[in-house]
């Protein structure tokens, strides 16, 4: 298959993708405006925040940085989805520049959070982002795996390996029970997104239909 064809093919299948490139280097509109317009209706983009806010500055002083990356990400326009901040893993819970980071937020997106250290899984975290209408990203990663928590308008997953970090395909239990907490908290009114890291062996594609699979058939 033809390169320029891979994205009309992944479409078919999945109607949103996470970005991961912007976390390393900010694309310009242009590339933005690329990917709205080859977007079909009702696709959504997730895109990772840009690693300066969340490695370099983490999350201290970052007005400007955050308007200027903002401001090419919003030509995705009806594409844009959640924006998804990945904060480090040395970085430990610090409430009050977590704050003044959630109020320098756009309020017209979903703003999901991804802790990688464990002192951040409080329920004193959970109700700051729950306060500002943020949400909590679910990380699955053998060995370093977040709690199952939720807040603000959205559930939001990250799968990193079925096996080890980053490889593995999913057994069909474990997809279950993900599929079961997923419903239950579309159920409660959120938004649920759920996305597969892709692996070098591309286990990603199959657990990313075996658990849509699920979803769809506890639907009827």
């Amino acid at each position: 298959m033809p390169v320029k064809r891979w994205f009309a093919f992944y479409a078919e299948h999945f109607d949103t993708v996470e970005i991961n490139n912007s976390f390393y280097r900010l694309p310009k509109a242009e590339t933005f405006d690329a990917w709205r317009d080859q977007a079909p209706p009702g696709f959504c983009y997730t895109v990772k925040a840009n690693r300066f806010l969340t490695q370099a500055k983490k999350l201290k002083d970052c007005a400007e940085p955050l308007d200027r990356m903002m401001t090419p990400v919003r030509h995705l326009g009806d594409a844009l989805g959640p924006i998804l901040y990945q904060l480090p893993p040395r970085f430990r819970i610090n409430l009050d520049r977590l704050e003044s980071f959630l109020r320098l937020l756009p309020t017209d997106v979903v703003n999901i959070f991804e802790f990688r250290e464990a002192s951040w899984y409080t329920e004193e975290t959970l109700a700051l982002l729950d306060r500002y209408g943020a949400a909590f990203c679910v990380h699955d990663m053998p060995g370093l795996a977040s709690p199952r928590w939720s807040s603000g308008p959205a559930a939001y997953v990250r799968f990193h390996g079925g096996v080890g970090k980053y490889w593995g395909r999913y057994r069909d239990e474990a997809l279950l029970g993900w599929a079961d907490w997923m419903i239950g908290q579309a159920r409660s009114g959120r938004a649920v997104w759920g996305y597969f890291n892709n692996d070098v062996e591309a286990h990603a594609i199959h657990d990313a239909q075996t658990l849509k699979a699920m979803l769809r058939q506890a639907e009827r």
